[in-house]
């Protein structure tokens, strides 16, 4: 252990001092030495180690010598190994010797009160406080890493409250304690050493805005919980009672990682002598926190909740849709909810709104919503229905500005858990669309994708959608599970492919076979048709290189090869600058473990079947999917949006602990 100080020894009157257990006291014993004295010996009474400290070299003892020689390059050091039952208990004794040995010429005595502090919690990640004895100071990522976690505590447990439970000051529930991160103070000594002595909790006034302490006292009613240290408090002086061996406190978290903090905060105890006129620090204890993440979950996670709004068109509700979601659901075994319009305000972008995630600790772990800066109908849904116990909230807004289209959670997904060129993504990596290659153009805030990145644990990818009129990476990619080795494949929109089977049928004898045959709002277009309209063709092609820039940078950030990638026939047209879904854009479909919601394209009927539909069967059923294809052409298509934009999926978190990773 690293000495921490040194007590100057007297030969006249004993001297006294504090020793904490485990912590290593020097002991100057050439501040007053007898004339004529050239070695000494030392020895301390039961429960004290004495030793040599050697600053540059190995000393050893001569041979033969009961004493060590006073010039030599080394240290008294002593420590004790349990709290004192008394003051002054333990003793330590100093002789000093002239050149005969058996004759002393003086003695330095000194008393010492060991005192036991410690300042705990799970730094071990074991889901309880152990105390340790190793590094307490410093947070290690990885498999064999160290230092605790700190939950957010963006829930709301108190049903009488309509905010989350971290902006309240005072404990509001019981069942609040969960979501924090215990903290054990041990505070073992002799009574009348406090009397003397004090404790001193301290937080930086940085992180004092990030953490809120409650200090347990007492039984189990609320009011034994009382706020120490937070925003409006940055030292507490620790009431102990006599006796007392252990505080225990609760430590919550405010603020998750940011563009200006790097997640980690630190709590202090001091040991204080308090007698002189400045109040000398005797022994100081620190233990870090890294604030828990949060956590995107991607299509390949098993569901749990289906989410989809009510809605009324000039052409009626989506009553229809929202039975193919139940039937869906129910098929995926997840529980299907339904967002009233009420509560809606007939705003059916639901995915747009938000996006769900978790949070997790070894002792804790809940989802949590994001809800994006877009505020549309359903700005309220997430704050006012999905804030609950244990189910948290987050959110960002955009200072100054109003949100782009792309701002909208459409624009935001995470690809399954990958590994490039070695480096490993245990929990994939975030996707959101932008203005890439070109410049200027649309974005998503900085302050979302800000937040996005300092969560460290997913790197954010940045894709090229600005070419879309809605601007959404959903508009041409989306991740399905397999039961293979790769475990999902990704999926993209393909004008390219679209073109390549309308040529093969048009070859095979089926020109005439018509795009949007069944639907009587729609004008029929024949293949021959399609295959002959050039702007289309132009569009579509300019849609590809678009796409293609993309399949790259997939490739590339993702480290995937062709066989991971699946191209789902698409064509698009440009309206103005930008382009939108010719035919009901496939990859924009609700994943629910092996079922698919894909929209129904209404593509040409071969053989009394729609080519689109068999070609996308045909691509997909082999890796042990389930195709359903539902119409969603007047609700979401004809609105520009799809079964993914109108649905919203909240999966189980990963079975991997983010905390074992290295970012």
């Amino acid at each position: 252990m690293t000495p921490k100080r040194a007590v100057r020894l007297s030969l006249k009157t004993p001297t006294h001092a504090v020793c904490v257990v485990g912590v290593v006291t020097l002991v100057d014993i050439h501040s007053d030495v007898p004339k004529g004295a050239s070695s000494f010996g030392v020895s301390g009474s039961s429960g004290v180690e004495v030793f040599m400290a050697c600053n540059r070299t190995h000393v050893t003892k001569p041979i033969g010598k009961a004493s060590w020689p006073l010039d030599t390059d080394a240290d008294v050091a002593v420590s004790v190994g349990t709290a004192s039952k008394e003051l002054k208990d333990f003793k330590v004794k100093v002789s000093y010797f002239g050149e005969q040995e058996g004759r002393a010429l003086g003695h330095s005595v000194l008393y010492l009160t060991g005192v036991d502090i410690s300042l705990d919690t799970d730094t071990g990640r074991t889901g309880k406080v152990e105390r340790i004895q190793g590094d307490k100071k410093t947070w290690r990522w990885g498999p064999g890493g160290y230092g605790a976690i700190l939950l957010v505590n963006c829930d709301r447990d108190d049903h009488r409250s309509t905010e989350p439970d971290l902006t309240h000051s005072q404990l509001r529930s019981l069942a609040d304690l969960q979501d924090m991160s215990p903290l054990v103070l041990s505070c073992d000594g002799p009574d009348k050493l406090f009397d003397s002595h004090k404790l001193v909790l301290n937080v930086s006034f940085s992180d004092s805005k990030r953490l809120r302490v409650f200090c347990a006292r007492g039984g189990n009613s609320l009011s034994d919980y009382k706020q120490v240290l937070g925003p409006q408090c940055r030292s507490y002086q620790v009431e102990r009672q006599p006796g007392e061996q252990e505080v225990r406190f609760y430590v919550e978290g405010l603020t998750f990682p940011d563009d200006d903090f790097l997640g980690l905060v630190s709590l202090s105890v001091c040991l204080v002598d308090a007698r002189a006129l400045l109040e000398v620090i005797l022994f100081t204890d620190t233990v870090v926190f890294r604030v828990a993440p949060w956590i995107m979950t991607p299509n390949t996670q098993p569901p749990e909740e289906l989410y989809v709004c009510s809605v009324v068109d000039d052409h009626g509700s989506n009553e229809k849709f929202l039975e193919d979601m139940s039937y869906l659901a129910l098929k995926a075994s997840c529980k299907l909810v339904i967002c009233p319009r009420v509560e809606n305000r007939n705003d059916r972008w639901i995915q747009d709104e938000m996006e769900f995630g978790y949070i997790e600790a070894p002792h804790k772990s809940f989802p949590v919503v994001f809800d994006s800066p877009r505020n549309r109908g359903l700005r309220d849904f997430p704050y006012k229905r999905i804030l609950g116990p244990d189910f948290g909230y987050v959110t960002r807004e955009i200072p100054f500005a109003d949100p782009s289209s792309l701002d909208s959670f459409g624009n935001l997904d995470v690809s399954p858990p990958v590994t490039v060129g070695g480096m490993e993504y245990p929990l994939g990596r975030i996707l959101i669309g932008s203005s890439f290659p070109k410049s200027g153009g649309r974005q998503m805030a900085r302050v979302v994708r800000n937040f996005l990145k300092a969560q460290q644990v997913q790197a954010p990818v940045e894709l090229y959608s600005d070419w879309l009129a809605v601007g959404h990476v959903d508009e041409f990619l989306t991740f399905v599970p397999t039961s293979d080795q790769k475990g999902f494949r990704l999926l993209l929109a393909s004008p390219r492919a679209c073109l390549k089977l309308f040529q093969e049928k048009m070859e095979e004898g089926y020109g005439e076979a018509a795009q949007f045959d069944g639907l009587k709002y729609k004008a029929k277009r024949s293949i021959n048709e399609m295959l002959a309209d050039r702007r289309l063709q132009r569009d579509s092609l300019h849609a590809q290189r678009c796409i293609d820039w993309n399949r790259d940078v997939l490739k590339r950030e993702l480290g995937l090869a062709e066989s991971d990638i699946v191209d789902i026939p698409q064509l698009f047209f440009r309206n103005g600058s930008y382009a939108e879904a010719f035919f009901p854009d496939m990859v924009n479909m609700v994943v629910l473990g092996k079922y698919l919601g894909i929209p129904k394209p209404y593509g040409p009927i071969v053989d009394g079947r729609c080519c689109l539909e068999e070609r996308v069967r045909s691509l997909l059923e082999p890796l042990g999917l389930h195709c359903v294809f539902i119409d969603d052409y007047l609700s979401y298509h004809e609105l520009l949006g799809e079964i993914h934009c109108g649905t919203n999926v909240r999966r189980k978190p990963f079975p991997f602990k983010w905390w074992s990773m290295v970012p």
